[in-house]
Order: structure tokens, then sequence, then C-alpha cells
């Protein structure tokens, strides 16, 4: 587990670094690509052993007797996350992206409202735009730093017209945990206005020492009837490039309508995705996470330490994902300013936080999954594009 190692990944078709030139201007040859949610680290040797054992097999076809990936799924929701899961719950998609649209398409229809809680995740609001439904922005609340939600200002926004509720669990960009209480809040908050609740909890092992995440199914069972699960391994071990993703649903219901869609569109896993989720939920997979963890709360330190020594911005503290959210307002600059001071100055790529609506604004995104001395040298940079303000 040598998360020091530099892997180069320039000229791999990688999409965080090949198209940060063509995103933000910022050339590979000496700039740093921290925007796309993905690690510059090697997964776990099990994972390289069941992708270099069917190379050496040599016959690539369709996948399938799932029980062995199901009982998998199985064994790590309940020992990570005291989730019992029914293998028969259990949908593959590829990826949560897919899993989301698919969510969407199966249980809304065009001009319904589905609402987000924002800043988030900016493909939700991309693959609602898409599908012909309404964006509902229900911002959080920041309260000195970290984000909160506000269940009396999201109760007066609502019209009767919002049919889903999307939930980042844990919040990406924010990085926060949301507590029991919260989550509570959140399936009292669909029940009162009959949203279906989706909580994408792909984030939900990148949780930094002394937190807890609590998969929304065991925070609030009595919502079981209008609940969907999404989880995924791709973000964990860093395998997004196989795009598979499990969203999985208690109620049989629910189950029927989504399977009908799944079947409409004629979606089937890919072998590669499903040999490495088998490989990744297992012992050897959890001992990478835990010293991953303990090498981003690392990284977590070093980025929050250099960028809060600098006048006018200041980095959300993590509690969970590798993805620090730094707002900027506090130099007073547009963010055209303080954006190109990153990209132009520092040539680091990061993501915009407008993007990610409502409350985004003044932020910039900051991917710190990537070996701690190029964390290091992007601090640096960032203390000399401003320098001015020190």
């Amino acid at each position: 587990m040598d998360f020091d190692r530099i892997i180069e990944r320039r000229g791999t078709h990688s999409v965080k670094w090949d198209m940060m030139e063509a995103a933000y201007g910022v050339s590979a040859k000496d700039g740093i690509a921290m925007w796309v949610a993905d690690m510059d680290f090697a997964p776990p040797q099990s994972v390289q052993r069941a992708v270099e054992a069917m190379a050496a097999h040599g016959v690539y076809g369709y996948y399938g007797d799932d029980r062995a990936y199901l009982d998998a799924i199985g064994w790590w929701m309940r020992e990570r996350h005291g989730w019992a899961v029914d293998p028969a719950w259990i949908f593959t998609t590829h990826g949560l992206v897919n899993g989301t649209s698919m969510c969407i398409d199966a249980f809304t229809k065009p001009g319904d409202g589905v609402v987000l809680t924002t800043p988030v995740y900016h493909a939700f609001a991309r693959v609602i735009k898409a599908s012909g439904r309404v964006v509902v922005e229900c911002p959080l609340k920041n309260a000195g730093g970290r984000y909160e939600m506000d269940f009396d200002a999201w109760d007066a926004q609502m019209t009767g017209r919002e049919k889903m509720f999307i939930l980042c669990s844990p919040h990406n960009p924010g990085g926060r945990v949301w507590s029991q209480a919260e989550l509570k809040g959140v399936a009292d908050f669909c029940k009162r206005h009959d949203l279906l609740l989706v909580s994408d909890e792909i984030h939900h092992d990148l949780v930094y020492p002394g937190q807890k995440h609590t998969v929304m199914a065991n925070a609030a069972p009595e919502i079981m009837d209008r609940l969907v699960m999404m989880t995924a391994t791709t973000k964990t071990f860093n395998i997004a490039g196989c795009h598979s993703g499990n969203v999985i649903i208690p109620d049989e219901g629910l189950r029927k309508t989504f399977g009908a869609r799944m079947m409409a569109m004629g979606i089937s896993p890919n072998s590669f995705g499903m040999h490495m989720a088998e490989a990744a939920y297992s012992p050897e997979g959890a001992a990478w996470v835990d010293a991953l963890m303990t090498y981003l709360d690392g990284n977590r330190k070093i980025f929050d330490a250099g960028i809060n020594a600098i006048p006018g911005l200041a980095s959300m503290r993590l509690e969970a994902t590798y993805l620090a959210w730094v707002d900027c307002v506090g130099t007073g600059m547009a963010a055209d300013e303080f954006t190109g001071r990153v990209e132009k100055d520092a040539r680091i790529a990061v993501n915009h936080g407008g993007t990610f609506g409502a409350g985004g604004e003044s932020f910039l995104r900051f991917n710190i999954a990537t070996p701690r001395a190029r964390v290091e040298e992007a601090v640096a940079r960032l203390q000399t594009a401003f320098a001015d303000l020190q």
C-alpha cells in the first residue's frame, strides 16, 4: 500500500490528466490535476489479481452466476455498515450517475420536481435537466464553515410538484457525514411531502477517523416503502472506469417498477466491474481502505493547514470524501479572479463551485487523493499565487 508512489497517468486516456488542458487551460506538462473525483492510487492487490486472472483466461464473455458477487456486497454492507441486504434487492447499473438517471426515469415524469440540497454533486442536476424534470434547489445552511440541513426553509419551498429527493450521503462537496438525527429529518421531510428518497452513498466508506456513517436504511427503516439506496465499489477502491454501481431497493413494489425500466433499457452488467467488485469487497480490500483513510487524513491536515494560512481562503473541514471544498469569499475577489490565480498562476485544475448549484459560487473543489508530495506542491503553489494577501 504505497500511496506515496507517483503513477504516471498522462497519456493513458485519463480524463483527469489528459483532459484538464481542454477543460481548464492547465497543461499536463507542469499542471496538477485536482478536479475529477478519482484517485491517483493503485487499487488493492486483490482487485489487480482479479483483472490479471481475466487477462490470463483470455476470453471476455458475458458475466453470469452472480451469487458470489451478491454475497460480497452483502458481506461488505453487513461487516462495514451493519446493514443486512437481501441479494434480491440489488440491481447493477453502469455506475451511480446511470443509477440516478434510471431512478429519475423509473419513478418520475417529465415536469416533476426533483429536490437537491445544494451545493451538491453537479451530475445530479445535469441528468435531472436532461430528463426533462425540474431541479428544485434547497440550499444547505453554511453554519461557520459546516453545512447543516434547513428543513423549515425547505418546507416553505415545496409546491406539491416535487416527487423525488436525492440525498448525497456523505455529502459531496462539503464532506459532511450526516448525523442519525439529520438523516431522520430527511426521512420525515420526504414523508411530509410524499417524496421518493434516493440516497446516493457512494462515498460511505471514505470516512475519516472519529466519524461514523449511518446508512439511510438503518437511520430510518420506517421509510423502506419510499427508499432507494445507491452504493458502489468505484469511489472506495479507485475503479471508477469499470462503471459499476448498485441500486438497492428493499420495497417489492419499487423493485418491480425499477426492474421493468432496466429490462426496457436492455441494461446488463460489465463483467470487469463484477469481478473487480467481488475482489474489492473482501478482508484484503477492507484493510486497504483503512490504510487509505489514514493516509488521506494526513493529506487533509496538510492541505487544510496550508489553505487556512492564506488570508481570505477557508477549507471546509472534511468528515468524509477526498474532495476539499475551499471558500474564497474572504478574498473579496470575483470568481474569475480567484479561479484564474489557481489555474493560471498555480497551474492547478479544480472544479468550479458554481457548477454545484446555489451556494457554491465562491468555492473551488480540490481532489486531495494524490501522493502527499503533490499535495504539498499544490499548497506551496497556492500560497505563492495568493502571496499578496499574506
